[in-house]
């Protein structure tokens, strides 16, 4: 039986360092969505304007002033004058999703299969990761409770 061989064109940890956490919400935003696919965000910003139907508020959002500073301040955008006064689009997982009906070359269709691979990934690490604190707890939980008892057996100076 011959398996069909799969190609990464970015790694997924590059992709997983483009998701933000933003308004509760993984999103990533328009610009790193143009690099990864291959095309201008300009033309990235067309598409979706002529199909914006397909973008929902729960799929596409616009940055406000305040959140492109703080992407700015925190260094996961270069300065405003980068984007000559656009608006910046942040997308949900569903909004990248939704993408590849609008983006339509074969980059952009590997690319989306890469990326939501990378959203699945983050979730995993983040399902793990609060597993890892119950367990924690849990263990935090047994240790004072264990010392209670002995506390009250023997009692210490």
């Amino acid at each position: 039986m011959e398996t069909k061989k799969t190609t990464t064109l970015l790694p997924q940890e590059k992709i997983i360092g483009k998701i933000i956490f933003l308004r509760d919400e993984k999103i990533m935003l328009d610009i790193h969505l143009a690099e990864i696919y291959g095309v201008e965000t300009r033309a990235l910003k067309q598409a979706v304007k002529r199909n914006i139907d397909l973008f929902p508020n729960d799929f596409l959002f616009v940055l406000t002033e305040q959140e492109i500073e703080l992407m700015v301040s925190q260094n996961v955008i270069p300065s405003k004058k980068h984007f000559g006064g656009s608006s910046l689009f942040a997308f949900t997982e569903t909004g990248v999703s939704m993408l590849s009906s609008v983006l339509k070359s074969k980059r952009a269709r590997e690319m989306n299969i890469t990326i939501m691979r990378a959203f699945v990934a983050l979730r995993k690490m983040l399902i793990n990761n609060t597993e890892l604190k119950l367990e924690i707890e849990q263990i935090k939980k047994k240790i004072d409770n264990h010392r209670k008892k002995h506390r009250v057996g023997f009692p210490i100076p």
